[in-house]
């Protein structure tokens, strides 16, 4: 009897190397320009081009977006477009909530969240098309660091649930409660990207749940590209970066939208 695993279990058996790196180098563009992880693109790049298994993909996007993020986060850093107070106030609800969702996976009935999840980002890619007045650095209110917590842990919930990133939801909740300047509200969410990589990498780890391997190779392709991402964003104006943003939001919600007709058309259960 072979004790040989299935490829399944070994994904970067059947992902080629050229593949893998050049969903990297996207993702890590996308990250640098809009402030999320990447993980919108490297999960269905790594499913669809690569070929990998849908579940171990989660995990090795999880892990491929901390090099990523941490080169996206040095660049809104050196151009001081990082609010380390709100950061830490998202990141300590991100936390919880990353538990809380991996409990929860089993429990809430996933179809209905993604719609629910999908409507939202629709609503919010909307009001972002309209103009946002961008404000200053303010003392955080008791009310302000409270929202941040909730918000935190809503997006490590829904990162746990959905597989989606979480700077689609606090780059808008940081843009739209705080009035914080767009690159700021990135540069920020990157900061919170990490620390949630690392808690959600650890926990697949245990489940082997993760392609280090692969991960490496996209998270170290996707730094060069983050980096240069980071740098336009920098530059770009509020009007222009709310835009793009709404518009990749819009891409996000059709996403999830086609995901769940795909599960429905295969008969799977949520």
């Amino acid at each position: 009897m072979s004790n040989t695993p299935s490829n399944a279990t070994q994904p970067s058996e059947s992902a080629p190397i050229l593949t893998v790196v050049l969903v990297g180098i996207a993702a890590g563009f996308l990250s640098g320009m809009f402030g999320v992880g990447g993980g919108i693109l490297i999960v269905p790049g790594l499913v669809l081009v690569a070929k990998m298994d849908q579940r171990i993909a989660h995990g090795t996007s999880l892990a491929a977006v901390l090099p990523i993020s941490a080169a996206s986060l040095v660049t809104y850093w050196s151009h001081d477009h990082v609010d380390w107070r709100v950061g830490m106030c998202l990141a300590a609800g991100a936390l919880v909530g990353a538990v809380l969702g991996t409990k929860l996976l089993h429990v809430l009935p996933h179809r209905t969240l993604a719609v629910a999840f999908a409507g939202i980002l629709l609503v919010t890619a909307i009001r972002l098309f309209l103009p946002i007045e961008s404000g200053v650095r303010e003392v955080l209110t008791i009310g302000h660091i409270v929202a941040l917590i909730a918000i935190g842990v809503a997006t490590g919930i829904l990162a746990g649930l959905l597989g989606v990133g979480g700077g689609v939801i606090m780059v808008p909740a940081m843009m739209m409660l705080l009035h914080l300047p767009s690159a700021m509200a990135k540069g920020t969410s990157v900061s919170v990207i990490i620390p949630t990589s690392l808690m959600g990498t650890y926990r697949n780890r245990t489940k082997k749940n993760v392609d280090l391997r692969a991960a490496a190779a996209v998270g170290l392709a996707g730094i060069p590209s983050a980096i240069v991402g980071g740098w336009i964003s920098a530059r770009m104006s509020d009007t222009v970066s709310n835009v793009l943003f709404a518009s990749l939001l819009l891409v996000v919600a059709v996403r999830l939208v086609l995901q769940i007709r795909s599960d429905d058309k295969a008969g799977v259960v949520h």
